[in-house]
């Protein structure tokens, strides 16, 4: 046992399959584990490289192994999926993590630790009870056109109209469907604090990270986006450049190339969905103040001039992608943002 160098570790609930080879690449052993094995083997073993793939767990188990003194190494399941040999099992899966794992060009996922596992959680609750609030306020629109009246798009108009349609007495909303609609309306304003409690946390968190304090002073960046890039990208060194986290991210073309003929099409939209988002919708904040600035900076004369050559969409996108780069780099080299005025 003091011969293994890789162990690929099939991740399950309560079964652990794991493939272990030498330097050589050569087979040392192949064996099934519970959950409460699993871990007195990776303890007993001498410190190796530790591969698995990026999943539900993994980064508890990461965290887990790294403990005993173990290099561990989360790899994307795409990228795993070249490597399985003939029929799928969970044997040929934990073979193809250690084969994937050796591969010197292969890419591999940070690991997150405990606080930024909590930032994450955080950001999730936060976009579940969004995404539940924008379908109350659908739903609140669609029953009161049934009753002829009609609320604009837009979470304002609900929270600003819907109490005044309820008393209205002329239109048609019946005894019952006034006491549907003012619970729908308690149901609303529960969703809103529930939204202001989860900004309150993440203002309270970015008050008490000194990084994340940094990287809101790019423009477009607020508390939002700069704690779930930092809660995101955790291991900055396993980027090359700033390039590889915009790529993780989707926010490169993708390439549809061959030959002497280069095709370039939309952005890839790969990688982690919520955090573009969050890079995008800061690139539009910058298009819009950079419009209305009356001095513009040199930064700002770039965006103006982006904007009115390819649209204020195609704009917000390539700021999106240039900050994630600053991003990167702030976190990779620990420096201030330094703005170019």
């Amino acid at each position: 046992m003091d011969n293994i160098t890789t162990i690929g570790i099939d991740l399950a609930k309560n079964v652990f399959q794991c493939h272990g080879v030498d330097k050589n690449g050569h087979q040392l052993f192949s064996k099934r584990l519970t959950r409460t094995k699993l871990v007195t083997f990776i303890a007993k073993i001498s410190p190796c490289t530790i591969a698995m793939e990026a999943c539900g767990g993994s980064n508890y188990w990461g965290r887990k192994f790294r403990s005993y003194g173990h290099d561990v190494k989360l790899i994307a399941p795409q990228f795993v999926k070249p490597f399985v040999k003939s029929n799928k099992n969970d044997a040929r899966d934990a073979e193809a993590i250690c084969e994937a794992a050796t591969r010197p060009s292969m890419r591999f996922v940070p690991i997150k630790e405990i606080e930024h596992q909590d930032m994450k959680m955080l950001h999730r609750m936060r976009s579940q009870i969004v995404k539940q609030r924008t379908a109350l306020s659908n739903q609140i629109r669609g029953f009161l056109a049934e009753y002829g009246v009609i609320l604009p798009k837009g979470l304002t108009y609900v929270r600003k109209r819907l109490a005044n349609i309820i008393e209205d007495n002329h239109n048609e909303l019946s005894s019952k469907a006034r006491a549907l609609f003012n619970e729908l309306l308690a149901d609303f304003h529960q969703l809103d604090s529930r939204v202001k409690s989860y900004d309150d946390k993440v203002t309270q968190e970015v008050s008490q990270n000194e990084v994340c304090k940094r990287l809101m002073k790019v423009e477009g960046i607020g508390p939002l986006t700069a704690t779930a890039f930092w809660a995101t990208i955790t291991q900055p060194e396993l980027f090359k450049n700033g390039r590889g986290v915009s790529a993780m991210l989707g926010l490169v073309p993708k390439q549809r190339s061959s030959g002497n003929r280069t095709l370039l099409l939309g952005i890839s939209k790969r990688g982690d969905r919520y955090l573009r988002t969050l890079l995008i919708h800061g690139g539009r904040t910058v298009v819009k103040s950079s419009a209305s600035s009356h001095s513009p900076t040199a930064r700002q004369r770039w965006v103006n001039d982006k904007a009115n050559h390819c649209g204020v969409n195609k704009t917000a996108v390539a700021i999106g992608n240039k900050n994630a780069r600053i991003l990167w780099a702030l976190l990779h080299n620990k420096e201030d943002y330094r703005a170019n005025v």
